[in-house]
Parts: structure tokens; sequence; C-alpha cells
């Protein structure tokens, strides 16, 4: 545990499960071979990333004469190749993100930030492109999908700094991807579903339209699931200035059984648009998640 108490995004014991595993995705990705993924087109795609000083051995065709005749210097432009798989993380920065069912347990936010923190580590080290969305009732903070290993700290370090805000309100993201992601790309979503937008996995379907592809990790904390609560209970709604006086025992099972309802909708709402549904229980370890789903996308890729 860091000094500030946050657990660490990124866990060794996590990435040493994940090391003889790789990010697939089902479709051929656009753009040149860079990553793991054979591209159906040819040539060369390249974006500006950086200027170093020129050096000798360096390829006089990239001096940049307008920094020359600014610094009178020579300088070198450098530039960071496409590649095939760009993958945008999705995290849902909201209130109800920052439910924690028991001490010591993670909070859904702190859960989803594990995965998406992990997923990007593995993205880069393959080297792929990872980019970062958080939302909550708008677009938070947005970090373009870059494959350079420089790229992951200000992905991690904006996980690490989130606190749970607002109400849910999952379209202002897939708005901004669709803006953003011209390319067919990776969406992975973690979030808890409690959007205002009952429809909001068919909001999610634009994506999936726009031949993205889609995996939703719904991340929930065992207490959601199973309503443990027993006695006269208050309950606050961590968005809103909602609030709910009950006896616990009295309303577990209709609670229980609108739950369940509820997800087989979200199931089968995924299933109907094509996008890969995966129930993350905050009591589970991450890499228990994250290998099972690993591990499929490598037997669908063989």
């Amino acid at each position: 545990m860091p000094e500030n108490g946050r657990p660490l995004i990124l866990d060794p014991e996590v990435l040493a499960r994940l090391a003889t595993l790789k990010l697939r995705v089902r479709a051929i990705a656009e753009g040149i071979l860079t990553g793991l993924h054979k591209s159906p087109h040819h040539g060369q795609s390249v974006e500006f990333a950086e200027h170093k000083e020129y050096a000798p051995g360096d390829d006089v065709r990239r001096i940049d004469w307008k920094a020359y005749g600014k610094f009178d210097r020579y300088y070198v432009k450098q530039f960071e190749q496409e590649t095939n798989l760009r993958a945008w993380l999705v995290v849902d920065g909201s209130g109800s993100m920052g439910y924690r069912g028991k001490p010591g347990r993670l909070s859904k936010l702190e859960y989803a930030s594990a995965l998406a923190g992990s997923l990007a580590y593995l993205l880069v080290r393959q080297g792929d492109a990872a980019g970062l969305v958080v939302v909550s009732d708008r677009v938070l903070r947005s970090i373009p999908a870059r494959a350079a290993a420089s790229h992951l700290p200000q992905i991690v370090h904006t996980l690490e700094s989130l606190t749970p805000s607002g109400p849910t309100r999952l379209a202002a993201a897939v708005d901004h991807v669709l803006e953003n992601a011209p390319r067919r790309s990776v969406v992975l979503v973690f979030s808890d579903l409690f959007d205002a937008e009952e429809r909001v996995v068919k909001k999610l379907e634009q994506l999936r339209r726009r031949k993205h592809e889609v995996t939703l990790f719904h991340t929930l904390d065992p207490t959601e699931l199973e309503f443990p609560f027993e006695d006269p209970t208050l309950f606050l709604s961590m968005e809103d200035e909602r609030s709910v006086e009950a006896n616990g025992r009295d309303v577990r099972k209709g609670y229980l059984e609108v739950v369940s309802r509820w997800l087989d909708v979200v199931r089968r709402a995924a299933g109907e648009g094509d996008l890969e549904h995966v129930l993350c229980r905050t009591d589970a370890r991450p890499d228990d998640v994250l290998v099972p789903f690993l591990a499929r996308r490598e037997r669908r890729a063989a």
C-alpha cells in the first residue's frame, strides 16, 4: 500500500500472472504491423511524437528547419508508429463507484482502476496503444491513445488520483470515443452501470455499430449483489440527495429479485449488441478476472 493509503494500481502480483498473456482482438485491426496484430493494409502510417537534438548518424531528412530557424540548433523529428490496436479504457468515476461494502475491500472505482491500469500496462508492453477516458455526468479526463512506454505513467497517475463524484452518464464517454477514435478500436468500459439512462447498454452499442470492439467490465460490490442487511437501515444515494430508510429483512427478497432481473437485462442487451459482458465482484482478485478474460481472447485468436 502506498504512503497515501491508496491501493496500488499496478500490483506486481497481478502483473506477474498476466506476464504470459496478451490482449487479442476478434477483428483484424487497421494500420501497420507494429504490435501483435496483423494488418490487412500495406504502407506506413506515423504520427509526430517529439523533437530530439540532432546527433551524428541521424537521418538529415528529419531535421526540422523551422526549429533550426527559431533556436539556431538542429533538431530531428521523431515519430511514433501507429499501432494496429488502439484501446480506449473508459472508467466510470461517478459517485456510486466510491462504494466500499467492507473496510479493507477495494471500492468499485479502485477496483475498476486496477483492472484498467493492468490492461494499459499489458497493451503498452505488447506494443499497442492505450488511451483513457474518465467520465461521470461528463468527460472528466481524456488521455489520447499512445503506445510509448513513457505514456503509461500518465495513465496510472490519473487513475491513482481519481475521486468519485457526480452522477453517471456513460453516454458522454461514448460520444467522446466516437468523436476521437475514427479507426476501429477496442473499447474497455469499467462501470457499475448505475446510469440515469436505463438503456445505457444500447448507447454502448453505437460503438459496436462503428466497428469498435466493446467489452463491459460490470463492476459491483458483493453487498450490492447479496444485500446482507437485516436491521432497519438508512440507505443514502452516492450521486444525489435521495435516501431511503427500510428494514433490510423486509426488503431483501424484493431487492434481490430486482437486481437479478436487471442483470439479466444487461446480459441480454450486451449479447444482442455483440458486446462482451464481464461481471466483476470487488471481493475477487483483479487477476482472477483478467486471466480468464485474456485466456478467452487467446483461444479465439488461435
